[in-house]
């Protein structure tokens, strides 16, 4: 099998339904399966696949299992010497996918590559970030990395002037559409369901680089991506979500001992501003 394209899914069945779509009409040069894992969705999602995409694999959740742990069952499930790690919301461009897979052929460092990312309105999401440490995370807290943002010290993980028009080496894209080389993916043992929602990502891209291998940023592929079709859904707990995964990130990986000033700091300030940003999201919108 040359590629397993897989997906988490949680009450987007109209975006499912086109990212399904956009595979199906693919250009690929070798055996692929699709693997959909519905979190127990309400929306009928899992029927729309089973009825209009019956060749895909569905593992039909009888309760939310997050992110992680989903995407986790499906790359259990896959065989592809390439995984596509896809978000329900994004649609691929004819060749996209090929050409990431090629990609990773050609780049023999190469754990992941990512595409660039178009939102709706024709801009450029900024998808790629540094590593955030406690340093990057008191910056982006007293808006240092946005105050001074062509200093990069302070803005090393919002990377502000990063350029989107060039292939890189990169520390960590976002997930959205991230192709594994499948070999890589199996040995790092997937995403770690300590972060159900967020950070697994970056987790991910940090354990890849500290095992030897690159991640990829490629704008030779755009993407559409409709951004935060599940997670608009209940804004303030995914608030939660964030600062949750966050935190357990900073205690994962920057934390070399219970009283280290720089985590308990970045941790206090983790915590005052997931505070302030509870306060100022909208209530969800089911």
């Amino acid at each position: 099998m040359r590629l397993s394209a897989c997906i988490v899914n949680w009450n987007t069945r109209d975006h499912l339904r086109r990212c399904l779509m956009s595979i199906r009409e693919s250009r690929l040069s070798g055996p692929t399966e699709v693997v959909v894992v519905d979190n127990a969705s309400s929306d009928r999602s899992a029927r729309m696949v089973q009825e209009e995409f019956p060749d895909a694999i569905l593992i039909a959740n009888e309760e939310n299992l997050y992110y992680a742990a989903g995407n986790n069952q499906a790359i259990d499930r896959a065989q592809g010497d390439f995984i596509a790690l896809l978000n329900p919301d994004v649609i691929l461009p004819p060749d996209g996918l090929e050409a990431l897979c090629r990609f990773l052929e050609s780049h023999e460092d190469a754990a992941a590559v990512a595409p660039r990312l178009i939102l709706p309105d024709g801009s450029v999401q900024r998808s790629v970030r540094g590593f955030p440490g406690p340093f990057e995370v008191i910056c982006e807290a007293t808006l240092l990395s946005r105050l001074i943002p062509h200093n990069r010290t302070f803005a090393r993980y919002w990377l502000p002037d990063f350029g989107y028009d060039e292939v890189r080496a990169v520390a960590q894209p976002m997930a959205s559409c991230l192709v594994f080389r499948g070999s890589v993916l199996r040995d790092l043992g997937g995403l770690d369901p300590a972060f159900p929602m967020f950070f697994n990502d970056v987790d991910l891209c940090l354990r890849a680089h500290q095992a030897g291998w690159r991640v990829y940023f490629s704008p030779e592929v755009d993407v559409q991506h409709h951004h935060g079709a599940s997670t608009s859904q209940v804004r303030r707990s995914m608030v939660l979500a964030s600062n949750r995964g966050l935190l357990r990130y900073l205690r994962k990986h920057h934390r070399p001992h219970p009283l280290s000033p720089g985590y308990l700091a970045a941790a206090a300030v983790v915590h005052l501003t997931g505070l302030v940003k509870w306060l100022l999201t909208p209530p969800s919108r089911r």
